[in-house]
Parts: structure tokens; sequence; C-alpha cells
């Protein structure tokens, strides 16, 4: 046997030292699940039925994603070759900035926004630039176009963004993807269904144009690590290359068409979000807390100094909310997902007896 150097270990990749580690909240999920944007409910009742008839030979057998991307092209009605399934947006976001970020290239991020944008190309070789948003929020347009530079080569756009669900229009995700032809232009739309506009029918018009959707928040298959990514059919082609043939799993594959179809219960779902949302909204104001209006399942508020506390006492009453204290620009912000209106009433009960105890009414 070979000896050993004691204390010598392989080292990694410079850019992997340096990269921001990220850790998901743990603790007890079997409360009421309001710090992740999840469906709070269940998936759709087909989609357990096809789960109740997976067999134990089918889970012996190498994943098949072609079949249902084409399945999958036809729902958003695209060409097959324009989609390409991923195990969950995550992986999606990954293998884009693999493909497409080099030595001397620009990630153009708006902040505040979903972290494992920063996370993923902070592994590449690229660097990264940030635009921060005003106080309220809103999505910075005139600071990110005045941002682009011949080095940009991807400009991350989550829309509906986290943790202010916020958007940005039409008209400024056109302007963008012309000011910048060099760069990928990601439109992440995992919340689409909250906010029923997307631009998935400008991808023929704008070559730069990337967009990705995931099936984790809607259809209640986050459990599945399911998400996609659809653009031309030669930004596909490259993206392809990076993307693992077998990171879709068979599972996820066999509940799809499935999930896709039962429109009925995903309409149902996000009629019952968005009424929730309203009326929490109004709950919110009532207690005197300030909001940023969303346009997603899910509402920042400001609570102050105090939040980690109002989050504690939050879990303790059996209500998992995020605190997003760290995001840039939210010092004392908390994010609380919407679900069903039963659920949010309950939610409703815990704040207020958080603010009673934390002496926040009228926090601003």
């Amino acid at each position: 046997m070979a000896d050993t150097v004691a204390g010598i270990l392989p080292a990694p990749r410079v850019r992997v030292r340096s990269m921001k580690e990220y850790h998901p909240p743990l603790g007890s999920r079997d409360a009421l699940r309001l710090d992740f944007n999840e469906n709070t409910v269940a998936c759709s009742p087909k989609v357990s039925e096809v789960l109740a008839k997976i067999s134990a030979d089918a889970l012996t057998r190498y994943p098949e994603r072609e079949p249902l991307e084409a399945i999958v092209a036809v729902h958003l009605g695209i060409a097959a070759g324009q989609v390409a399934l991923t195990n969950g947006v995550d992986e999606a976001i990954h293998v884009l900035f693999e493909a497409f970020l080099d030595a001397g290239d620009e990630l153009l991020l708006p902040v505040p926004t979903y972290t494992m944008y920063e996370v993923y190309a902070s592994a590449t070789d690229a660097g990264i630039v940030t635009v921060q948003a005003e106080d309220d929020l809103e999505f910075p347009y005139a600071r990110l176009l005045s941002a682009i530079t011949p080095r940009t080569k991807i400009i991350a756009i989550a829309n509906p963004n986290s943790p202010a669900g916020s958007v940005a229009t039409r008209e400024q995700v056109i302007a963008i993807a012309q000011r910048a032809p060099q760069a990928i232009v990601l439109v992440d739309e995992a919340y689409f269904h909250f906010y029923g506009e997307t631009v998935l029918d400008l991808l023929g018009a704008l070559p730069n144009l990337v967009v990705a959707r995931t099936f984790s928040k809607a259809y209640g298959l986050a459990g599945l690590r399911i998400g996609l990514l659809a653009s031309s059919i030669e930004n596909m082609r490259w993206i392809r290359r990076v993307l693992s043939p077998y990171s879709v799993n068979s599972v996820a594959l066999a509940c799809l068409s499935a999930a896709l179809s039962d429109t009925t219960y995903l309409n149902n779902y996000v009629a019952e979000v968005l009424a929730a949302r309203t009326e929490f909204e109004s709950a919110l104001d009532t207690i005197g807390l300030r909001r940023w209006p969303s346009r997603a399942n899910f509402v920042l508020v400001d609570i102050g100094p105090q939040h980690a506390e109002f989050v504690r006492r939050m879990n303790a009453a059996g209500v998992l909310v995020r605190d997003r204290s760290s995001d840039p620009g939210c010092d004392g912000r908390v994010r609380i997902t919407i679900g069903t209106r039963e659920q949010m009433r309950r939610a409703v009960q815990a704040m207020q007896q958080a603010v009673r105890d934390l002496e926040l009414n009228g926090a601003k």
C-alpha cells in the first residue's frame, strides 16, 4: 500500500474555494410550510394515481427524457427541439451558466433575487455584476440597462422575482435583449402561474432569450425535482452538451404528463392562492406591517430589527416563514409563502400574536 502524507488533501479549484455556500433552513417540516414557496396542499390527484401504479421493475431502467420533452413542447406551443427537461430549475440555471459563461464574461444580476444564480455563476470563471434595486424593490430596469457592457454574457431575470414578487415588463425584457444581443437573457418564470404573463412566445423574435420554468411550485412536484429550459434550437444544442442525459428521474417523467393534463386542478389551486394572497395582504395592512406588492405566491413583510425573533416565534407556533434579511437591501424583511385561505388565516393568527408580543404594531 502506498504511503500517505498526513494532513495533505487534494485542493479544489480556486473558484470553488471562493464560492458562497448555500445552506437551506432545516428543521421540522411538519408545520405549516410557508418558507419555501412550495405548493402547500398536494399534487394533482392524477399524479397520485400514476405514482401508485409505478412498478418496482420500472425503477431498474434509465429514464428517457425525449418523449416527455415532446409532450411539454406541445403544451408550451414550441418545437420539441426548443425545450430540455432538467432536474428542477436549479439544474437549468447550472447548465446554462456552464454552457455560456467563460473567463472574462460577466453575469449581470439585478438584486435581491434568487440566491442560486450567484452561487452557480461563482463556480465558473466569469465575473458577477450586481444591480441593486431601490427600497421599493421594483425591477431596476434603467440601472440594469446602464450596466450592460460588451463583457455581459448572461442577464438573469427572475420574473416574478423573489423575495419581493416584483416583475419586469414584457417591453423591458425586449429592450434588454435587444440592447445586449451578445448575451443570453434568462427569464426565470418559476412563478409564472401566479403572474399569468410570459415571454415564451418571444423565443422566435429574440434569439438570445432563454426561458426557465419549474414544476415545483403550482404543480406541487418539488420533491420530484423537474424543471425546463426553452430557447432557440441553436441555443438548446449547446445547453444539451452540458446537460446530463439522465438527470431527470423516471418517476418525475412518469408523473409529468398527468400533471400537465390536469388543468382543472392547476387552475383551482392558483385561483385559491390568488384569493388567499389578496386576503392576507389586507390582513397585513390591518396589522400595520409594511409589505411589498407581489405577483407571486409569497409576500415580503418588513418586520424590522426583531426579524429573527419573529421568525422563531412563528416557527414555535407551527408556521414556518423565511427570514430574507441577508438578501441585499432586505434587512429586517421576512418572506411568507401564500397557501390556501384557511392556511393563511392560521398564519395571520400566529402573526398577530407575535406582533403583540414583540410590540411590532405599525412597524415600517
